[in-house]
């Protein structure tokens, strides 16, 4: 199981108003009892403990618990929550944890410290979970020193390629790009970032660019002392750069696996374009891609790769990345016309296939639009395909992971999601795929953790409500939806169709939404599934994921029934990692009689048939007891 970054505390108990704190037992005691914390609330209460009486700034705090930059103004505000709660529930200290407004927190409480000072750090034992033998290695973002319409695109794709190329050799580990361009403009250092990534090397370097004349220069670098082991420098003209990338990336490949006494295979050959000007609007319209989030984001990246391939039609990996903006389209924007975009993204995948037959993510796309068919079986046998060709691409793998997972074959599931996250460390998604799947296999503590990092990672707190009410914290549940109010409008927006909310509506329909989904009260949840019926009447995509996610977190069976049932999008089909937990009201769903002929009218049956029964759905009698 992927382990995360545990706060390592060194012993320095304390007292806090009478109630004893022990850092490295994470436990807090006093008359009235006795309480064990999560390892960053106890972090948190250190911090605060410090200089009692101090206003801490957020940004402060966030330093102080999260050195390794992943913390959130959600995930603090969740800590805060619960140590307040810890401190009151349990020790009768109430109105210890001081908001300030707009600013930070302050304790107001008498501090008696034992022994040594508090030093707060933070390590991993993570690095256990990554494949025995192989080195660990991650390729930063280069500096870009060009002229400023250049906007350091050319750098990014030398990164891009060498990621692939050292992925070739057998003995390296090399970080996904989500992980390696995350710390893109960071001022970490290489020790605090390698710690971050998980990995013993870095790749850092640096593109200079003057009129034609290019400079390029390759550092390998020991992580753990921070000194150069290795080094190339290039000097030459665009023109011959950009023709011999080929020869570049195999000479960096071949230098860095000789400084490492590793086997270099000669790379293949990538189906990318002769033309510069191609190449540029691809490498615009990727990276927008990837960042996905924001107004005019992905349509700004479909017209750049769009234009990339009216210069050249026989550019692979754009049809690819144009085939993936068309997909991040129908889930990241107000989108009414899904299944249309979905099936252009299938076609531009075609595109991609039968230029470059090795294409593994282009079949991820056909996937979705196969899924969204009904065809589920179609889709995982293409996913598996994916994965034949391209197994240490990250997000291959987290999606052949995920498809598993839909299918209730959780088990199966799971060592896909964490090799995922084992090359793509710092990818939120892959986070808060990893939490459905712990929650399914009843690991409420590892479901916890996982979907706090995706939080922390910028993801919405939706996932880590959910858990939380699994473990029975319905109020801190309540309060986590709550926070998913500040990412709007930056990665939930608004149904197609709707106008945004006044901020006093907002408020008000995030409180409903929250005790309707995670407070326990029935009466609540009838409200908000009579809300779901109200924009199920009126949406313009009835089958919208506001309407569908929430449907399937309150076990609402006839809405799930005729939502998904009617029709699956890339918007929607997350919600069928929800279905396979034992958590009450979700789990009516599964267990309500028509659940075998829903599953059979989508294609999750034949699913069945081929890759398994569920982990969580008891076998009919008349179902082989053998899985093909």
């Amino acid at each position: 199981m992927n382990k995360l970054n545990p706060v390592i505390l060194p012993p320095g108990p304390f007292f806090i108003d009478g109630v004893h704190a022990e850092p490295s037992a994470l436990r807090l005691c006093s008359e009235q009892g006795e309480s064990i914390v999560e390892p960053k609330v106890m972090a948190l209460l250190s911090v605060l403990a410090k200089q009692p009486g101090k206003l801490w700034l957020r940004s402060e705090l966030l330093k102080e618990i999260w050195s390794n930059g992943f913390g959130s103004d959600e995930s603090l505000s969740r800590l805060v929550s619960l140590l307040r709660k810890t401190l009151r529930t349990d020790h009768g200290l109430d109105r210890t944890v001081v908001t300030v407004s707009k600013l930070g927190y302050r304790l107001d409480a008498e501090i008696d410290h034992i022994g040594q000072q508090l030093l707060l750090t933070e390590g991993s034992d993570a690095g256990s979970e990554w494949q025995v033998g192989r080195t660990r290695i991650a390729v930063l973002p280069f500096r870009s020193m060009a002229s400023p319409d250049d906007q350091g695109f050319f750098a990014d794709g030398i990164v891009d390629e060498l990621i692939t190329t050292l992925g070739g050799v057998p003995q390296l580990l090399v970080a996904g790009r989500t992980s390696s361009f995350y710390f893109k403009g960071s001022n970490k250092s290489p020790s605090e970032i390698a710690t971050a990534l998980n990995v013993t090397h870095l790749v850092e370097g640096s593109v200079q660019r003057q009129d034609e004349a290019v400079r390029i220069n390759v550092s390998l670098i020991d992580a753990k002392t921070g000194f150069k082991i290795w080094g190339y420098s290039y000097d030459g003209s665009f023109d011959h750069i950009f023709a011999t990338r080929n020869e570049v990336g195999q000479a960096v490949n071949d230098g860095i696996a000789r400084a490492l006494n590793l086997t270099s295979p000669v790379p293949a050959v990538r189906g990318l374009t002769d033309q510069q000007e191609a190449y540029g609007l691809y490498m615009q319209g990727r990276a927008l891609t990837m960042r996905a989030i924001g107004e005019g984001v992905m349509d700004n990246a479909v017209v750049l790769l769009e234009k990339a391939l009216d210069i050249d039609p026989e550019f692979a990996a754009a049809w690819t990345a144009l085939a993936e903006a068309e997909i991040n389209v129908t889930v990241f924007t107000p989108c009414a016309n899904r299944v249309e975009r979905m099936a252009k993204a299938a076609h531009y995948a075609e595109k991609a296939i039968a230029l470059s037959p090795d294409q593994g993510h282009a079949r991820i796309v056909l996937a979705f639009h196969e899924w969204s068919k009904n065809n589920i079986v179609g889709a995982l046998d293409l996913a598996f395909e994916a994965y034949r060709l391209e197994p240490k691409n990250p997000d291959v793998v987290n999606r052949l992971g995920s498809f598993l997972l839909y299918i209730g074959r959780c088990e199966q599931a799971l060592p896909y999601i964490e090799n995922s996250i084992e090359q793509d460390p710092v990818n939120g998604r892959a986070y808060s795929i990893l939490a459905s799947a712990h929650l399914n296999l009843s690991n409420i503590d590892a479901a916890v953790a996982a979907a706090q990092r995706a939080v922390d990672l910028g993801f919405p707190s939706i996932q880590l409500a959910q858990v939380l009410a699994a473990k029975g914290d319905n109020d801190l549940a309540v309060e986590a939806h709550q926070l998913t109010k500040l990412l709007m409008n930056t990665v939930i927006f608004p149904p197609a169709g709707t106008s945004p909310m006044s901020p006093e509506a907002m408020d008000a329909y995030w409180l409903m939404a929250a005790k309707g989904l995670w407070s326990g009260d029935e009466r609540q949840r009838k409200n908000y599934c009579t809300v779901l019926d109200m924009l199920y009447a009126t949406l313009a995509d009835p089958c919208d994921a506001t309407v569908v996610w929430p449907a399937v977190y309150m076990g609402y069976t006839e809405m799930v029934y005729k939502t998904l049932g009617t029709q699956i999008t890339t918007s929607n089909f997350h919600a069928f990692a929800f279905l396979w937990n034992d958590i009450a009201p979700t789990c009516q769903i599964r267990h309500h009689p028509d659940f075998i002929d829903f599953a059979q009218r989508i294609g999750m049956v034949a699913a069945w048939k081929k890759y398994g029964w569920p982990d969580r759905l008891p076998r009919p009698a008349n179902w082989p007891q053998r899985e093909p």
